[in-house]
């Protein structure tokens, strides 16, 4: 089996990632995808994310209609900071007979290079790459990698910063949330501050 895995931090979870998520499980030869919520990204501060459990709980409540595409916190457990590289030879170690690849956006594909032992994960995983808005070009590097394919899925412009940005402005941003997570934030008062 070929499960795909969708990093993120998802503070909020949105539509955008499970057009994304949706996209790669009907379109390409992943079979499920496993979103990956990440505790804390070296690259973020850490003071703006919500617990790790209540962004967990969002994405566990906006793919519970979707068979393909399952919420994952393998890296609550593993050490802190987390790097794609331990997690992946975790999960490998976990589960051999699931074959683990990538799924990045094009603005991620750029800075691979600056990655942890990027080069055991291009040996070892394949990378799904979803187009992303003004990536800029293509690290020439990864144009032609036999392990990197390139997936047409729609362009989303959409960040969970502006819908955290939003919320605290009070705009109405109930379309870009699946139902129950928008019910979540609501009722917990999550980023009206």
């Amino acid at each position: 089996m070929k499960i795909g895995l969708y990093f993120g931090t998802f503070n909020p979870i949105h539509i955008g990632h499970l057009i994304i998520a949706n996209h790669m499980a009907e379109y390409s030869d992943l079979d499920q995808i496993w979103m990956v919520v990440t505790p804390h990204n070296p690259h973020k501060q850490k003071s703006s994310l919500l617990d790790d459990y209540h962004r967990l709980h969002m994405v566990h409540l906006a793919t519970e209609d979707f068979p393909k595409i399952k919420p994952t916190d393998v890296e609550f457990k593993l050490p802190q900071p987390n790097y794609t590289v331990n997690t992946l030879a975790h999960l490998q170690e976990k589960y051999p007979e699931y074959e683990f690849a990538l799924i990045m956006g094009e603005d991620n594909l750029n800075s691979l290079h600056k990655w942890k032992n990027y080069e055991v994960i291009l040996q070892n995983h394949n990378i799904y790459v979803y187009p992303r808005v003004n990536s800029g070009e293509m690290d020439s590097q990864f144009s032609n990698h036999p392990k990197i394919h390139r997936v047409g899925a729609p362009v989303i412009e959409l960040s969970s910063t502006f819908i955290r940005e939003s919320i605290k402005n009070k705009k109405n941003i109930v379309p870009m949330l699946p139902n129950k997570v928008w019910e979540y934030i609501d009722h917990n008062l999550f980023y009206k501050k």
